[in-house]
């Protein structure tokens, strides 16, 4: 094991050191005696834009395989020893990565390494088609619960296959889609882990109550024998133009409380300052009900009940800006949608001022001291600063990025990209009584032809 880098000095006094094993993983260690804890987190470098045409779903469905068993724990015996054990754990996908972790009371550290270790090295000695078609019910059964029948559920997925185009790896949504679902088989399982599960293309942190020298030991002796290889393809590329260049529009008739807008504009890729300052912008005109929007559409207006901005930070492509209103009573949306682009010229024109500027930059360094604030939260970022960008240490200092941004760059960012040619639009218009109606008369013909129930329980959220 080679110590690559030694603790620095970070804001608010956090530290971490980096280390690399001979097989390729990287491990990065910040020790934290406040409480009596440890977390762990594995971050792999595979995510939905990974995933090729024809088996979109796969990387979310393994995360969810990966809690199946290994080779000297069955079944369900990851959940059941950690949470034996007092601890808490899950795992999420995203477009980018799919990661997995535990928080544990910290004499049970060493039970949570050799859990992580002996999926990442055994997997496929426990992979088998039985526990392929019960995770597959699983989540197919998570994308009706969370998709499919609640209102606005796809609302997501179709906003961000408007804004990046057909064939673009950001095209389809960690979810998956149904027949994509169908169609996996266990050998595409078995060659996902193959190609992606390895050491050598994850990282490993450790945050809490720990020993450093006692945690690498554990994690040389867990990790270490675990062999690396470079089956790996990088990512397709997800580079855009800075703006779409014409709005996208589509108008959704579903059974849905109340009329919305949602519209995602296309933003700076995460880890520039450029996506910093764009930040700034939608937390000044949408980040709470002290915001621009909020302040005009719902207190002044009264044309909406909700109304808020936030953005969706992306490394491999364009990030987004997503604005998301709900209308109130009657309110038709093209009276909303012009006060909304009245706001945003007013901000483009005039930028944000003292005041805002001062209240957003502390919103967002209260986020960032909320996420570092836990180990688990900790951990967690020291993975993404690892995984999406290089160094981990950067997790430690974003927030200064962050307060370093000026009131002209945050103009700027809203007047460059917070334009009607730069976003995918989705208008919702409810149901009448009659459509609703015939809408819920066929649901119920389909649930009764639909023998296909979910089966199991659900192993991980996606995310």
């Amino acid at each position: 094991m080679g110590d690559t880098a030694t603790a620095r000095a970070a804001s608010g006094g956090l530290t971490a050191t980096e280390h690399r094993l001979a097989n390729g993983l990287r491990v990065v260690l910040s020790e934290d005696h406040l409480t009596p804890v440890a977390a762990v987190c594995l971050w792999y470098d595979v995510g939905s834009r990974h995933e090729v045409k024809g088996r979109t779903g796969l990387a979310h469905l393994f995360e969810h395989l990966m809690f199946q068993g290994s080779a000297q724990v069955k079944g369900n015996g990851h959940f059941e020893l950690v949470q034996g054990a007092g601890g808490s754990l899950n795992g999420t996908t995203s477009f980018e990565r799919t990661n997995y972790f535990e928080t544990m009371p910290a004499h049970q550290l060493e039970l949570a390494l050799w859990l992580e270790a002996d999926r990442m090295g055994t997997l496929l000695t426990a992979l088998d088609d039985e526990s392929m078609e019960n995770q597959r019910d699983v989540v197919k059964n998570e994308r009706r619960q969370r998709y499919d029948n609640v209102p606005y559920g796809t609302a997501f997925e179709k906003l961000t296959a408007l804004a990046y185009p057909e064939g673009h790896p950001y095209h389809h949504t960690p979810i998956g889609s149904m027949a994509d679902l169908d169609a996996a088989t266990l050998e595409d399982a078995r060659q996902f882990f193959r190609t992606y599960y390895a050491p050598n293309n994850a990282v490993l942190s450790v945050v809490g109550d720990i020993d450093p020298e006692q945690t690498l030991a554990w994690i040389e002796k867990y990790f270490g024998s675990i062999p690396g290889h470079d089956g790996k393809q990088p990512p397709r590329d997800g580079s855009l133009p800075d703006t779409i260049g014409t709005e996208l529009r589509e108008v959704v008739r579903e059974e849905v409380p109340a009329r919305a807008l949602m519209a995602a504009y296309r933003l700076p890729e995460d880890g520039t300052r450029a996506a910093d300052a764009a930040d700034v912008a939608l937390t000044v005109l949408g980040g709470g009900e002290s915001s621009r929007l909020y302040n005009r559409l719902v207190r002044r207006d009264r044309s909406a009940v909700a109304a808020g901005f936030g953005l969706l930070r992306l490394a491999g492509a364009p990030s987004l800006g997503w604005l998301d209103v709900k209308a109130s009573g009657d309110v038709e949306i093209p009276a909303i949608e012009a006060a909304v682009d009245d706001e945003l010229a007013r901000f483009a024109a005039e930028g944000p001022t003292a005041e805002e500027m001062e209240r957003a930059q502390a919103q967002l360094e209260r986020e960032w001291l909320d996420r570092l604030g836990t180990v688990a939260g900790r951990a967690d970022e020291l993975c993404r600063y690892a995984v999406l960008f290089g160094d981990p240490q950067l997790a430690l200092s974003a927030v200064g990025r962050v307060l370093d941004v000026t009131a002209d760059e945050v103009r700027q960012a809203a007047a460059e990209r917070l334009c009607p040619d730069n976003r995918a639009v989705l208008v919702y218009e409810p149901l009448t009584p009659e459509e609703a109606e015939h809408a819920e008369h066929a649901e119920h013909a389909e649930h009764a032809e639909n023998t296909d129930a979910a089966t199991g329980e659900e192993a991980a959220a996606s995310e």
